[in-house]
C-alpha cells in the first residue's frame, strides 16, 4: 500500500528521513535504505538540509526507488527560481517520484556556503500551487505540457509553535494550495501533539 493510499484510508503511516551524501558515494545511503526497507511506508529525502551542499533530493529519491522504497522528495524555494522548481517537479514525475514535500528552506547563512544568495522566488505555499498547476497540464506561464505529472503533495507543520494560531493559519493556506499530508519534526511530548490536534 502506498503512502498516499495509507494516509487517505486514515491509517497510521511511518516514515524515515535520510540525507543524501556530501559527495558521490551513495554506499552508506544504500545501506541505510536496506536497513529501513519493510519497516517504513516511505522515506523523506532532505533537500540540502540546513543549507549544506549535498547530492540532490531528486537523485537520492531515484536511488531509493531502485532499492524498492517509496521516496518523499523534499523541495525548497531557497535555491531555485520558478523555472527550476517546475523543471525539478517535472523531472521527479518522469522518474516515478510522486510524493513531494514543499518547504521554504533554511537561510543560506546557517549553512556551509554562507556567502550563497538565497533565491526564495517561491515559498512552500507557492511550490504547492505550482505543483497543482502542473498537474492540470500547464506550466505557470499557461503553456501546455507534453505529459501531465501527478503528485501527492505534502508540507511541514510545527506543533510546538507559539502562537499556535499562526501555525494553524499557515496550515490552512497550505491545504488550500494543495497539501494532502503534513509532516513534523520529531515530537517527544505527546501532550504537545494532543493540544495541536485539538
Amino acid at each position: 500500500m502506498s503512502l498516499e493510499e495509507k494516509l487517505l484510508a486514515g491509517e497510521f503511516a511511518i516514515t524515515a528521513e535520510m540525507a543524501p551524501p556530501k559527495g558521490t558515494d551513495f554506499s552508506h545511503f544504500r545501506e541505510c535504505a536496506k536497513a529501513v526497507k519493510g519497516r517504513v511506508d516511505a522515506v523523506n529525502v532532505t533537500d540540502f538540509q540546513s543549507a549544506v551542499v549535498r547530492a540532490s533530493s531528486l537523485g537520492a529519491c531515484r536511488i531509493l526507488l531502485d532499492e524498492g522504497l517509496e521516496p518523499v522528495m523534499q523541495i525548497t524555494g531557497r535555491d531555485r527560481n520558478r523555472i527550476a522548481i517546475q523543471g525539478e517537479l517535472l523531472s521527479a514525475s518522469a522518474l516515478g517520484i510522486k510524493n513531494v514535500l514543499a518547504l521554504t528552506g533554511d537561510h543560506p547563512a546557517i549553512g556551509d556556503h554562507p556567502q550563497a544568495k538565497g533565491v526564495y522566488d517561491m515559498d512552500s505555499v507557492n511550490i504547492l500551487q505550482t505543483a497543482k498547476i502542473l498537474m492540470s497540464g500547464k506550466d505557470l506561464a499557461g503553456n501546455e505540457l507534453t505529459g501531465t505529472p501527478y503528485f501527492f503533495l505534502g508540507a511541514s507543520v510545527t506543533p510546538l509553535y507559539d502562537p499556535m494560531e499562526l501555525q494553524v493559519l499557515k496550515m490552512k493556506k497550505k491545504i488550500a494550495a494543495g497539501a494532502k499530508f503534513f509532516q513534523t519534526q520529531a515530537v517527544y511530548d505527546i501532550e504537545v501533539m494532543k493540544r495541536f490536534k485539538e
